[in-house]
């Protein structure tokens, strides 16, 4: 249907005719589709390609975003716990997006990464003094959907929005409780 949708507008354009609305929203549906398909995949293809990254990888992410020029922090409270293998490759994924969408889109000065162990739950909270205003949210892209379906998938909890005193923060919870 996408191909279809595209075939269609290039014609219809190339021919100088009117383009149908619904014929655009069918072609961006079917981008926006194929952008979610092509990032799940990516995922995918990274872990098994790559070594598994998790929580002990934070220093170095944190680290190339200051060999980036951003002046990135990492904070680590409560007592250092093991937890299971897919909260600990969530955890590294949130904060590496977290740092990318920072990199790209915030406009930042500064990013602070905060992981908290805590005894029934690992969270996890990025905050950038960038751009993002209440006023102004961004709009979900797929960094955030993917977040979002990461930490649904293991019964947590995301809050992802433009601070109240500017900037941006991702917070994550993480169950590692004996019912995780």
């Amino acid at each position: 249907m996408k191909v279809q949708a595209e075939v269609a507008v290039h014609l219809a354009r190339r021919r100088g005719e009117a383009v149908p609305e619904a014929l655009l929203a069918i072609r961006e549906a079917g981008r926006e589709a194929s952008r979610e398909l092509r990032a799940t995949l990516e995922a995918l293809r990274d872990d098994s390609r790559n070594p598994p990254r998790g929580i002990d990888h934070l220093p170095e992410l944190v680290q190339r975003a200051r060999l980036a020029g951003l002046d990135a922090t990492l904070t680590v409270q409560g007592r250092r716990q093991a937890v299971p293998v897919a909260v600990d490759r969530t955890a590294y994924r949130i904060v590496q997006e977290s740092l990318t969408n920072v990199a790209r889109h915030a406009a930042a000065a500064t990013a602070s990464v905060h992981v908290d162990y805590r005894p029934d739950a690992l969270a996890i909270r990025v905050d950038d003094d960038g751009a993002a205003t209440p006023a102004a949210a961004p709009a979900p892209g797929v960094g955030l959907l993917g977040m979002r379906e990461r930490v649904t998938a293991l019964g947590g909890r995301l809050h992802a929005a433009p601070r109240d005193e500017g900037g941006f923060t991702v917070h994550a919870e993480l169950p590692v409780g004996p019912s995780a």
